[in-house]
C-alpha cells in the first residue's frame, strides 16, 4: 500500500523508488529497518483499533461480557471461604462478603488498567491465597461451633469471637506488602530466574487438586443436579462452543439487524449455572426437592437461606475494617507469602498472554513490575476490606479477549465500574448466596479440573522424555497430596514445644501447592540438568521480555495524565524499575525526542533512523 511516497513530519516527502536506489538502503540491515518502519505503521493502525475509543453501545455488552466470565470464579472464593469461617448458613454475612470481593475486584481493575500494567485485564479473587487460607481455618483452634449455638450469636460478633477470621486479613495485609515490594523493586525478574516449568506445574495443579474435598462435598449433597451442571457446563464449552446464535442489534448504517454472537463460548459457566439454577428453582417451588432436612436432596432447595434477598440491604457500602481490627500471626504470614509468590508467576504469564491476544506488543520490565506492584497494592485492599482473599489478573478474561478480538482499555475499565456498583448494591451478593451447593459443586468439578490441568499444560515446554524431569514431577505431585493428608489426619503430630512454630509447620505442611512447588523447587535446582532439558529456554522464549524502548510499547505502557512525560525530565528515574526507561519517544534509547513535529533533519539522505520515525509518525 506504500506505492506512491513515504512521508516525513515537517512536510517533506521520499519517494519509495528514490529510497530503493539511494545506496543508503543497499545493505541488508538498513531494509530490515525499513520493514520495521512498514511493521510500526501497520501497528500504529492496528493499536488505534484496539485500544482506541469504544462506541458506548459497544461498551456496556462487552463489559457486562467480562463481568459474567469472572462470574464464577468471584462468587466461588466467597462461598468456599463461609465453611472455613463457619459462615455456611448465614445467608446475609455471605451476602455481604460476596458484595465486599465485588468490589474490591473493581477498585483494583481500575488501577491495574489506569497505573498497573495497562493492559485489558480483569482483577479478580485469586485461588492461589485459597489453600492457604482453607489449610489456616483447618487448625484444631478453629473449629465452628454447632449450628444452634452458631444461630444465636450475632453475625458481626463472629468475626470477633473467631480471631482467625481477623489473622487471615492481617496475614494477607502482610503478603501483599511483599509483593508489592518485590514488583516495585524489580526483584521480581530474579524471582523468574530460578522458576521454571518443573517449578510452576506441580504448583498450579495441586491449588485444583488440593480442593477435591470442597467439589466432592458440595457435588454429593445431590448427585443428579451438579451432574447437570457439569453436563451443561461441559456441552457449552466443548460442543457448542463454535455455533454462534443470532441476536438483534442496532446500528446507525444498518439500523435493526441481527448479528450472530458465540454466546456459549463466551459465558458456558454463567449458562449451566443459570439453567441448573432455575431448574432447582422450578422443583423447590413445586416440592418436589425434599422439605426435611435430614432426607439426601434437601441442599439443592433454594429457600435455604431463608427471605435472604429481602433482608439484605438495597445499598450497602464496604469499608476498610468492616469486620474489625485486623491482626497478624506468623503462621497465616508464611501460608499467605506461598501463595503470594504463585500469583505473581501466574500473573506475569498473564501479562503476555494479553498483550498477545490484544495486538499489543511485549511488556516492557517497568509494565510487569508496575503490574505485580498494582497487584500487592489490590491485596492490602482486600485485606483491610476483608474479602477473606486477595486478587489477582483472571485468566478467563484474558481468553475472552481472543475471542471477542476486542482490546479496548474503555471496555475493562466500564467492567471495572459495573463490579463496583454491583459491590453497593447488596441485593446482588443476596441473590448469589441462594445458589444450592448441588450447583456450585457442580461448577467445581468443571473449574478446579481446568486449574489442575493448566498447571500441568506448562510441562510442554520441559523435555517430558527425560528421567529426571519425570521424577521431579512425580515425587513433586505425590508429596503435595501425601504429606497434607497424613497431617490433617494427624494434626498433633507436630510438637516443637514453641506453639508459633507449630502453627507455621501446620499451615505450611498442610498447603499441597507449597509442597509440591518447594519440593519441585528445590530439586529442579539442584539436580544437575541443562537449560534445554529444564525447560528454561522455551519458558523464557515464550515468555520473553521485551524490553527496549519503542513507539508502540510507549504507547501501550507508559502512565497516563502526561505522568511519564513530566517524569521524564528527571534522568535518575530511569535506573527506577517501575518508571519507563529512557526518554518519551526515543526509539533507539539515544533520548532524541522522536515525537516532536519537527525533528532535525540532516542534509543530503535521509538517515534510517529518521524514516523509522517519519513512517511511525
Amino acid at each position: 500500500h506504500f506505492s506512491g511516497q513515504i512521508g516525513l513530519s515537517g512536510g517533506h516527502f521520499w519517494p519509495v523508488g528514490h529510497m530503493f536506489d539511494t545506496p543508503v538502503l543497499d545493505t541488508p540491515h538498513h531494509l530490515h529497518l525499513l520493514f520495521q518502519s512498514f511493521s510500526l505503521f501497520y501497528f500504529t493502525l492496528l493499536y488505534c483499533q484496539l485500544f482506541g475509543p469504544c462506541p458506548w453501545m459497544n461498551v456496556i455488552p462487552l463489559c457486562s461480557q467480562h463481568c459474567l466470565t469472572a462470574f464464577g470464579g468471584i462468587i466461588a472464593i466467597p462461598l468456599i471461604l463461609s465453611q472455613g469461617l463457619c459462615l455456611q448458613h448465614d445467608g446475609l454475612t455471605q451476602s455481604h462478603l460476596i458484595s465486599t470481593i465485588f468490589f474490591v475486584s473493581g477498585i483494583c481493575t481500575l488501577l491495574q488498567v489506569t497505573f498497573g500494567v495497562r493492559l485489558p485485564i480483569l482483577q479478580g479473587g485469586t485461588f492461589t491465597l485459597l489453600a492457604p487460607s482453607m489449610a489456616m481455618l483447618s487448625m484444631p483452634e478453629w473449629t465452628c461451633p454447632c449450628e444452634i449455638s452458631f444461630l444465636l450469636l450475632n453475625t458481626l460478633l463472629i468475626f470477633r469471637l473467631f480471631p482467625v477470621c481477623l489473622q487471615l486479613q492481617g496475614s494477607i495485609i502482610v503478603g501483599s506488602l511483599f509483593q508489592m515490594f518485590v514488583g516495585f523493586s524489580g526483584l521480581i525478574g530474579l524471582f523468574m530466574r530460578f522458576i521454571g516449568p518443573l517449578t510452576i506445574a506441580p504448583t498450579i495443579s495441586l491449588i485444583g487438586l488440593s480442593l477435591f474435598d470442597s467439589a466432592g462435598g458440595s457435588a454429593g449433597n445431590h448427585w443428579g443436579i451438579s451432574s447437570m451442571t457439569t453436563a451443561l457446563i461441559i456441552l457449552f464449552s466443548q460442543y457448542l462452543r463454535h455455533i454462534s446464535v443470532p441476536f438483534p442489534t442496532y446500528s446507525k448504517d444498518k439500523k435493526l439487524h441481527t448479528s450472530r454472537v458465540y454466546v456459549f463460548q463466551i459465558l458456558p459457566v454463567l449458562l449451566g449455572i443459570t439453567l441448573s439454577w432455575l431448574i432447582c428453582y422450578i422443583l423447590t417451588t413445586f416440592d418436589v426437592l425434599p422439605a426435611q432436612p435430614d432426607m439426601y436432596g434437601y441442599l439443592a432447595r433454594t429457600d435455604l437461606k431463608g427471605d435472604v434477598i429481602g433482608q439484605a440491604p438495597w445499598f450497602t457500602f464496604p469499608y476498610p475494617g468492616q469486620w474489625g481490627m485486623p491482626t497478624v500471626s506468623l503462621a497465616g504470614v508464611v501460608g499467605i507469602l506461598a501463595g503470594v509468590i504463585s500469583s505473581m508467576i501466574e500473573s506475569v504469564g498473564d501479562y503476555h498472554a494479553c498483550a498477545r491476544l490484544s495486538g499489543a506488543p511485549p511488556p516492557p520490565k517497568h509494565a510487569i513490575n508496575r503490574g505485580i506492584g498494582i497487584e500487592g497494592l489490590g491485596c492490602l485492599l482486600a485485606g483491610a476490606w476483608g474479602t477473606g482473599n486477595g486478587t489477582t489478573s483472571y485468566s478467563e478474561n484474558v481468553g475472552a479477549l481472543g475471542i471477542t478480538k476486542v482490546g479496548s482499555r474503555m471496555v475493562i475499565v466500564a467492567g471495572g465500574a459495573l463490579m463496583v456498583i454491583m459491590g453497593v448494591f447488596g441485593k446482588v451478593g443476596a441473590v448469589f448466596t441462594t445458589i444450592p451447593s448441588p450447583v456450585m459443586g457442580g461448577m467445581f468439578m468443571v473449574m478446579f479440573g481446568v486449574i489442575s490441568a493448566a498447571g500441568v499444560s506448562n510441562l510442554q515446554y520441559a523435555d517430558m522424555n527425560s528421567s529426571r524431569n519425570i521424577f521431579i514431577f512425580g515425587f513433586s505431585m505425590f508429596s503435595g497430596l501425601v504429606i497434607p493428608n497424613w497431617i490433617l489426619k494427624n494434626p498433633n503430630a507436630i510438637a516443637t514445644g514453641v506453639i508459633e512454630l507449630d502453627q507455621v509447620f501446620q499451615v505450611l505442611l498442610t498447603t499441597s501447592m507449597f509442597v509440591g512447588g518447594f519440593f519441585g523447587f528445590v530439586l529442579d535446582n539442584t539436580i544437575p540438568g541443562s537449560k534445554h532439558e529444564r525447560g528454561i529456554l522455551a519458558w523464557n522464549k515464550a515468555h520473553k521480555d521485551d524490553s527496549s524502548n519503542t513507539l508502540e510499547s510507549e504507547e501501550v505502557y507508559n502512565l497516563p495524565f502526561g505522568i511519564s512525560a513530566a517524569l521524564s525530565s528527571s534522568a535518575w528515574l530511569r535506573y527506577v524499575p517501575f518508571c519507563p526507561g529512557g526518554r518519551p519517544g526515543s526509539l533507539d534509547g539515544s533520548g532524541a525526542d522522536t515525537n516532536s513535529l519537527e525533528p532535525k533533519l540532516f542534509p543530503g539522505r535521509p538517515e534510517p533512523a529518521q524514516i523509522i520515525v517519519g513512517v511511525g509518525l
